[in-house]
């Protein structure tokens, strides 16, 4: 078959959309597109003065990479793909899969009470919860962070121990990374492994996502990112108990962008880990604008940006929202937009997809800025 004009433009196409930085393209509509998505990019930096940023979109399994600004401000370091950012919470994604791929391998069952894996919490009231109920913040009333004054495992276990609901579990939904944390510990002990080997060996590697840690090795070192505080100052997440599982990833773009390729259904889906995704999509609670699945939020993608604005405001996390259940539990509909923030004190993260529409987007930024101004940014950039 002799090669046209066609069969070139479209090979064009192909090479720029999987390439490492769309930023290299000129002279084309996609060009004039990514000039366009660059600029947006540029006025949430300039607006909530973000050292860098790094922006990476998957349409029907093609990548595009936006890069802007720095990953170090001293010595001055460009910002790239394969930069680690700390995701925050985000990480609570990958602790929900885990534990997903536990109950797929039949070592574990959400419907089983914390106590059944934890058996010096048998006689409390944390202890009676169901695993579901730490994967979905329906515990009833657990405070956002670890208390400052637990400094060990088995210091937490005595908290939970006297600890009481404030609402009847699965009435209300409270944002908690103690609930979230404890599952990551049931689920790796449920695999008889570490949190952190888990992880790697159960999600990580079978996505090729190399490049992605709880501790980042001394030869990754160089791309990690410093986050900084809103004075500027240069910082990076503190260890502390349960870190690891409900806050504690660092990965790059690229890397992400694998994990948001498989939740859109890029791998077997027969496969443990395939099965054990989709099921993280399961919604078990309606709370406000949002279905509440394992972790992630989903909404209808004909959504107005207003409610997913208002699903994914500060207060949502503080205060937290009355919770229905949905009886019985609802896959997502392909027609879905599902999205999780993630922030630590130096770094902001947003990622989002819609299955239906075989897209999805990440947003890495070396700086913690409002979740209101990365939803609004990713909803502008692929619509």
């Amino acid at each position: 078959m002799p090669i046209t004009l066609k069969h070139c433009l479209s090979l064009a196409v192909l090479v720029f959309a999987t390439g490492a930085n769309a930023e290299s393209a000129s002279g084309s509509a996609s060009g004039s597109r990514d000039l366009q998505v660059r600029e947006r990019i540029q006025t949430v930096m300039r607006q909530y003065d973000i050292p860098g940023m790094v922006v990476a979109i998957t349409e029907q399994g093609r990548h595009r990479f936006y890069s802007v600004g720095q990953a170090t401000r001293t010595p001055a370091t460009a910002v790239s793909a394969d930069t680690l950012f700390e995701v925050g919470s985000i990480s609570k994604t990958f602790t929900a899969t885990l534990a997903a791929v536990a109950q797929v391998e039949g070592h574990l069952r959400l419907q089983d009470r914390v106590a059944d894996a934890i058996p010096s919490l048998a006689d409390s009231a944390f202890g009676q919860l169901p695993l579901l109920a730490l994967a979905t913040h329906t515990t009833g009333g657990l405070p956002l962070q670890v208390p400052d004054a637990i400094d060990s495992y088995p210091h937490l276990l005595r908290y939970l121990q006297a600890w009481q609901p404030e609402h009847a579990p699965g009435s209300y939904r409270t944002y908690s990374n103690i609930s979230i944390g404890l599952l990551g510990v049931i689920a790796a002990q449920a695999l008889a492994q570490p949190y952190d080997r888990a992880l790697a060996q159960q999600i990580f590697e079978p996505l090729g996502m190399h490049h992605s840690f709880i501790d980042v090795p001394a030869s990754q070192q160089r791309s990690y990112a410093f986050g900084y505080t809103k004075d500027n100052r240069e910082v990076r997440v503190n260890p502390g108990v349960l870190a690891a599982e409900a806050y504690g990833v660092k990965t790059s773009a690229r890397d992400m962008l694998r994990f948001v390729d498989a939740n859109l259904g890029r791998l077997d889906p027969h496969s443990v880990l395939g099965r054990a995704i989709a099921m993280t999509h399961t919604a078990y609670y309606r709370a406000g604008p949002f279905a509440q699945a394992l972790i992630w939020e989903q909404y209808p993608s004909s959504a107005p940006l207003a409610a997913l604005v208002d699903g994914n405001a500060s207060s949502v996390i503080t205060q937290g929202l009355p919770a229905t259940a949905i009886d019985p539990p609802q896959p997502a509909p392909a027609a879905s937009w599902i999205n999780k923030t993630g922030s630590t004190n130096g770094f902001g993260a947003y990622a989002a997809f819609m299955p239906a529409r075989q897209k999805g987007i990440v947003i890495l930024a070396n700086k913690n800025y409002p979740n209101e101004a990365r939803v609004r940014l990713a909803y502008a950039l692929l619509n």
